[in-house]
């Protein structure tokens, strides 16, 4: 059943107007839209009369997208090719909207710092965590969405805000954490602006990932995809599709489809934004080696579709151990990293199931022995030095409204 989206105030309650009055409804948090510390249970009644302030922080609206895994087919989705992925409740980056009189984008204190104890914290900082944090990537889609709304004739509101975020998800870690705030950013814009219905689901990804390439970002449709559907999602980039309809086919399954899956990933990981680099040049050039592997990596997705569907977890195993190692004869060992194949080769050496999850950085496995061949990982992932955490799946985020968009 499609539940309908939560926004999410200061006091942590749903209210929806209802003949003119609001009605306050409590539940439990969830993957979509959430308050800070979680949707709380509340009771009792609240004054209709409010002031400025108080109506500012009911009308406040927050969003949370969750960090993406890539079972099968990627790196293909930049390449017409095919993706399974799934998003995660482990991690997720939330943002939250409120009006105000002038239109203001709220710098994160860590991730957006600006002060420094010393000029040795400065450098290590950088180094450690780059030049960007959140702030550039809530203007960019600011301005996609826009742009976007004006050129479809989509006539926008009245009104300033204030937009600020948060986020948990690992940097560099390939669990698309940049497209996560950036999504959550949108469906704010979205439910700010009242246009939900005039924006198509399929649309949506190609807005995410154009505010990211406005950065010089360097990614494919599918963590967009992944992170605007919410659950387990099989993409088709065909070029008759993307020619055609101006994005994928997009089809979701059902989450309870997936064996029990691991995440493993380091806390230093190399930078994930290179690893695309001299692959996607030689593609363009007409390399044969890289395009006829690259079509066999978008079979696997196709083939891990039909596997999904039968159960056929023994198939699973063989094409994530395949989709890996397509990808390492593809890009080359110096390029992908000898942390992130390390990550792979210790999940192997207890008979798991490995690959990126991404484009390095963080690994999914899969033992299909079950509980004891899992604590074998555990073990051999802590020796390693590497952190490990059973995946939690998490179920579609299209409402009612959002399904109304949707293709036929």
């Amino acid at each position: 059943m499609v539940r309908k989206r939560r926004t999410i105030i200061q006091a942590q309650f749903h209210s929806k107007k209802r003949g003119g009055t609001r009605e306050r409804e409590s539940g439990e948090g969830d993957a979509r839209s959430i308050g800070r510390g979680g949707v709380g249970r509340c009771g009792g009644s609240r004054a209709e009369k409010r002031s400025k302030e108080e109506e500012e922080v009911v009308a406040a609206i927050e969003h949370r997208a969750c960090a993406r895994v890539g079972l099968l087919g990627n790196p293909s989705d930049v390449y017409y090719g095919r993706t399974i992925s799934f998003s995660i409740g482990n991690f997720w980056a939330s943002v939250r909207l409120r009006p105000s009189e002038d239109l203001v984008i709220e710098p994160h204190p860590k991730h957006d710092l600006v002060v420094f104890d010393s000029i040795h914290h400065l450098v290590n900082r950088l180094e450690n965590e780059g030049y960007y944090g959140g702030v550039r990537l809530l203007m960019a889609i600011c301005k996609v969405f826009y742009k976007y709304c004006t050129e479809s004739n989509i006539e926008l509101k009245k009104g300033n805000f204030t937009l600020s975020y948060d986020t948990n998800i690992p940097r560099q870690t390939g669990l698309s954490g940049s497209s996560a705030i950036v999504c959550a950013a949108l469906n704010c814009l979205l439910d700010f602006y009242e246009v939900r219905h005039l924006i198509k689901v399929e649309v949506r990804p190609e807005l995410i990932l154009s505010a990211e390439k406005e950065l010089g970002i360097v990614a494919g449709l599918q963590d967009r995809v992944a992170q605007v559907y919410g659950g387990l999602v099989y993409m088709d980039f065909s070029k008759e599709y993307m020619d055609k309809l101006g994005h994928g086919k997009y089809v979701p399954l059902d989450i309870n489809l997936l064996p029990p899956l691991h995440l493993i990933y380091a806390e230093n990981p190399s930078d994930s934004g290179k690893v695309h680099s001299s692959v996607r040049q030689r593609w363009l050039d007409g390399d044969e080696f890289i395009i006829s592997k690259m079509k066999e990596v978008a079979e696997l997705a196709l083939e891990g579709h039909k596997a999904l569907l039968e159960k056929n977890y023994t198939e699973l195993v063989n094409l994530m151990n395949h989709n890996f190692d397509l990808r390492r004869k593809m890009f080359g060992d110096s390029v992908l990293g000898s942390l992130n194949i390390k990550m792979v080769d210790v999940a192997r050496s207890v008979g798991a199931a490995a690959k990126f999850t991404g484009s390095g950085g963080a690994v999914v496995a899969f033992c299909p022995d079950g509980a004891s061949q899992v604590e074998l990982l555990e073990q051999a992932c802590q020796e390693a030095g590497f952190l490990v955490q059973q995946i939690k799946v998490v179920p579609s985020v299209l409402t009612e409204e959002d399904l109304r968009t949707l293709s036929s």
